[in-house]
């Protein structure tokens, strides 16, 4: 098989196996199913540019690297965030088995989307991607005590948030 097609055919089975994690990722990053997958693909573009320089172990954390910048990009481009209320469409585009997996969810996400943008980084790449302070210092380009900060009021605000709906629900 020719040095491209071997390539193409790699890329091709990594974007199988690794679409629904991507998509998960991109969906608490950006908390609407659209721009999610807006997020994958234009990460996985970026991604299969310099798919020969990337090694098989490090293809996942490499593709969430490029969502994060391309999401920030995406935000610097078109300025603030506007975050719809609506995350139910993402339950028909994704495999039945997933479903039950993102009702459980939505919650979550609907306080992933009060964060302010960089929280919500934090947030989503320390605890739902399980990285370390530093990777997810190195992933974004800040100090590990921004890390930290971040995830602390991430989280904080998320417990409010959750509390408060939780109280919503029994009244």
């Amino acid at each position: 098989m020719p040095s491209k097609a071997r390539r193409d055919a790699e890329f091709s089975d990594f974007v199988h196996q690794a679409s629904p994690e991507l998509l998960r990722i991109a969906w608490y990053l950006t908390g609407d199913a659209h721009r999610a997958n807006d997020l994958v693909q234009a990460s996985l573009v970026k991604t299969y540019l310099t798919w020969s320089r990337i090694t098989p172990g490090s293809a996942i954390g490499y593709v969430r690297r490029v969502m994060v910048n391309e999401n920030i990009d995406q935000w610097r481009r078109h300025g603030a965030e506007v975050l719809v209320d609506e995350v139910t469409d993402f339950d028909r585009q994704t495999p039945s088995d997933d479903i039950g997996r993102f009702a459980e969810t939505q919650a979550l996400v609907t306080a992933l989307r009060h964060l302010p943008p960089q929280q919500r980084r934090v947030v989503v790449l320390r605890y739902y991607c399980d990285l370390s302070e530093q990777q997810v210092a190195h992933e974004l380009g800040i100090g590990r005590g921004a890390v930290k900060s971040n995830a602390s009021r991430g989280l904080a605000a998320l417990r409010h948030h959750i509390a408060e709906q939780e109280l919503a629900h029994e009244h």
